[in-house]
Parts: structure tokens; C-alpha cells; sequence
């Protein structure tokens, strides 16, 4: 049995902060992201399932989401930015991505391999996938509001660019119905969350 480690690297990603380029009154990290991410990605599953007869399994999808940010404890996070700077830049990023993903998949035991493969390189054309970058959206559309909230008006336009990518994903029932149920309360005080 040799050393693998892969969750000795999964546990760094608390050290890779997101919105590098951005002044934050409260930092944040890909591990607390992606916890976010799995968190409403999970909730969006189960919303299907509920209310628009679907039969997705909101486990998996959960799952998926939190390791969507995995290879970025090699790469570092890419500010949105540079990252969407031109479809050239998209492209080589995805692939350093891959890359990363595949790295990190080698660092896993040969027996459970495959499960994690699944999950950190799932098919970004499937269902789960479409969940996952919803939840992204709103997931990165609330820190903003937090921001906001904060007087941090470093935030506008990222707030402004979140909400037309969530607008899009609104076609979806379950992205629509969260927004209506669930979004209005992160622009809530905590004493408005208690009333």
C-alpha cells in the first residue's frame, strides 16, 4: 500500500482564495465555495425532483460540486477576468484544468480511481454539470450580495455579470424556483432573518 495523496492536497484548498483581483471585507476560499456550491447544488437537484418531476440523484450532483474547484490546488485560481479574457485563453485554461484533474486523480489509489474520475471529470454536457455551474452562479452571485451588504462596492459590477449568467440559468424550473424562494433572504440582516 503506498502514500496517495490526494486528500492532503483536497485539504489545501482552503489555502486558494478566490476574487485575487477584488478588495474583500471577508475573504473567501475554494474549500468554503465549493461547500457553498455542493450545498445549492444540492437543493436545485432535490427542487427537480420535487416540484418538476425529475429523478436526479442529488447526492451525486452534491458531490460533483464539491470538487468542481479540485484541480485549481495545483493551478492556483484564475481571476474570471483573465481566465474568460478570450476564447484562447478559455481554452488553455480548460485544459490546464484537465491536466490538473488528471494529476490529481494519479495521487488516488488505482481501486478507487475510478469513482473519483466520475466525479472530478464529469461529463460537462450532462444534466449534473448544467446544476453545477448554476450553483456556481448564484453560489458567486451571494458573496457578492454579502459584499455589497457590507458596503463593499468593489463588487457592482461582478453582482451586475452574475445576475444576467443566473438570468440565463433561470430557464431551468429548479434555478427559477430557488431564485424566487431562497435568493431574497442572503440580502437579509441577520435581525431580518430572525423577524
Amino acid at each position: 500500500m503506498g502514500k496517495n495523496h490526494f486528500f492532503a492536497y483536497m485539504s489545501r484548498m482552503k489555502l486558494i482564495r478566490r476574487w485575487s483581483l477584488m478588495k474583500s471585507v471577508y475573504e473567501e476560499d475554494i474549500a468554503q465555495h465549493s461547500t457553498q456550491v455542493a450545498q445549492i447544488a444540492h437543493a436545485l437537484a432535490l427542487i427537480k425532483n420535487t416540484y418538476f418531476g425529475g429523478n436526479l440523484d442529488a447526492n451525486r450532483v452534491a458531490v460533483i460540486a464539491l470538487y468542481h474547484e479540485s484541480g485549481e490546488v495545483l493551478t492556483g485560481d484564475l481571476p474570471t477576468p483573465i481566465k474568460y479574457y478570450n476564447p484562447e485563453i478559455k481554452k488553455a485554461y480548460k485544459a490546464i484544468e484537465s491536466i490538473s484533474e488528471d494529476k490529481l486523480l494519479t495521487m488516488m489509489p488505482k481501486e478507487m480511481e475510478k469513482e473519483y474520475r466520475d466525479l472530478l471529470k464529469a461529463d460537462p454536457e450532462s444534466y449534473e454539470a448544467v446544476l453545477v455551474k448554476a450553483a456556481d452562479k448564484l453560489a458567486a452571485y451571494t458573496k457578492c450580495l454579502e459584499e455589497l451588504r457590507s458596503g463593499n462596492r468593489e463588487y457592482v459590477n461582478a453582482e451586475h455579470a452574475l445576475k444576467q449568467a443566473i438570468d440565463e440559468f433561470r430557464k431551468y424550473e429548479e434555478v427559477d424556483y430557488f431564485c424566487k424562494t431562497f435568493l431574497p433572504s442572503y440580502s437579509c440582516t441577520l435581525d431580518e432573518l430572525d423577524a
